[in-house]
């Protein structure tokens, strides 16, 4: 009796009972470069390598615990195709993007409880002042962030006059970025990645403390509200 020739992967059909993920995610996902495109024997039959199964857990694991996107998944997963330690760049990102915020709302309903019309959402992210960190979806700072300006604008600003926030947070942000180039350089990896989630919270610090300390110590020099003065 012939033997039968071993399957070289896994079917879709089997991928997904493994890993729990739909079909369309995974077809996704191979599409994004996050899962190796399957292997062919013919156009309508198709076998994925079985690591894939510890790859989407690792995937939803990091979307669903640290609410990264694709973009910083793909990154993490390249990484640790190179054998590193990935757990430090997990922390990283951590540090970096904070807790997993529950609340995500679309275009619509942003504006719905921000007060703010699809145009002035358009105006908003054209001058740097809304940088939602996913494509047409907006978190709790998003939100917080819209229903303030749209106060703002209520009071007679428009938003030309806010534009200086983006352009010298995109400063200080560069002046941030080539600190840590400098201190990191020449660091091995694990090393670079703790020194570089250190900057980040103090760069949080020194950012509300100076602007704070600046605002305060200009009132407190004032005769008055009506006498604050422009330096």
């Amino acid at each position: 009796m012939p033997e039968k020739t071993a399957k070289p992967g896994l079917a879709m059909r089997q991928l997904v009972l493994a890993s729990g993920a739909p079909k369309s995610t995974i077809l996704h996902y191979v599409d994004k470069g996050l899962l190796p495109r399957p292997v062919k024997t013919s156009p309508n039959v198709a076998y994925y390598d079985p690591q894939c199964v510890e790859r989407l857990r690792l995937i939803k694991s990091l979307q669903m615990e640290h609410g990264l996107s694709l973009e910083h998944i793909g990154k993490i997963l390249a990484a640790w195709d190179r054998g590193q330690d990935i757990t430090p760049l997990v922390e990283l990102n951590k540090t970096v993007f904070g807790p997993l915020d529950e609340e995500v709302v679309g275009l619509k309903e942003f504006c719905r409880r921000t007060g703010l019309s699809a145009e002035r959402v358009a105006a908003l992210r054209e001058a740097g002042l809304l940088l939602p960190l996913r494509e047409g979806r907006f978190d709790g700072r998003d939100l917080m962030l819209g229903a303030a300006i749209a106060r703002a604008l209520g009071q007679g600003l428009e938003i030309a006059d806010l534009t200086f926030y983006a352009e010298l947070g995109r400063q200080i942000v560069n002046h941030e970025v080539r600190l840590r180039q400098k201190l990191t350089h020449d660091l091995p990896f694990d090393q670079d990645v703790e020194l570089t989630k250190e900057m980040v919270l103090q760069a949080r610090l020194l950012r509300g403390y100076v602007i704070d300390r600046h605002f305060q110590l200009r009132i407190a020099r004032a005769r008055g509200l009506k006498h604050l003065e422009v330096e």
